[in-house]
């Protein structure tokens, strides 16, 4: 009995997670980081303060827990875009584009791109970033340039080049109000991606 429980109680600690994880990406969506307090996520939440002390010990910790539950959400979604493709180079051009349509999302925006770095420092956020998308498009340029498919050259510098035009173009769509502009990001980002391959014959 007492195992059943501990059970119980270690399933309502997750729901009650779960609970301020979803609310707080609802609220850090909707007005923004700096405009939410934590009794409105708690209310939210259905929860209480000392509920989320429990999980989360500021509103900073559960701005960190949500981000990187949304860079999951992205890196989840390029990668299954990507491995769609069964040649390297198509999941690498399939994976970018992918990122830059995903960041679109106004929620994804305002947590991912415009909160991320201002709430908890560029440094912090860059890491993160490493961590979840850069590090798998880091593999995906080493095994090209492995198959010959770009030049030979330090893959570091260039998954850092890359990562940063496409941070950057998602930031500029952010603020974007002309639909086609995604469409143009995207077409750039192809005419960039298909520059750095070697063209064989």
């Amino acid at each position: 009995m007492q195992g059943q429980g501990q059970g119980t109680r270690a399933r309502q600690r997750e729901q009650t997670r779960q609970a301020l994880l979803r609310e707080g990406r609802r609220l850090f969506a909707e007005v923004g980081y700096g405009a939410v307090s934590l009794a409105e996520i708690v209310a939210a939440a259905g929860v209480t303060k000392g509920a989320l002390y429990h999980h989360f010990d500021s509103k900073t910790a559960l701005f960190r827990a949500v981000l990187r539950d949304v860079q999951e959400e992205v890196g989840v979604r390029v990668a299954e875009v990507a491995d769609a493709r069964d040649d390297s180079w198509d999941q690498l051009v399939a994976g970018c584009q992918e990122f830059i349509t995903a960041t679109t999302a106004p929620d994804i925006q305002r947590i991912m791109l415009v909160d991320g770095p201002a709430v908890l420092g560029w440094n912090e956020w860059r890491t993160m970033d490493e961590a979840s998308s850069a590090r798998h498009l880091t593999e995906a340029l080493a095994a090209l340039v492995d198959e010959g498919v770009i030049a030979a050259q330090p893959v570091a510098p260039l998954a850092h080049l890359l990562s940063g035009a496409m941070n950057e173009a998602a930031l500029w769509l952010a603020t974007s109000a002309d639909p086609a502009d995604l469409a143009d990001t995207r077409a750039a980002l192809g005419r960039l991606l298909d520059g750095l391959r070697v063209l064989s014959g």
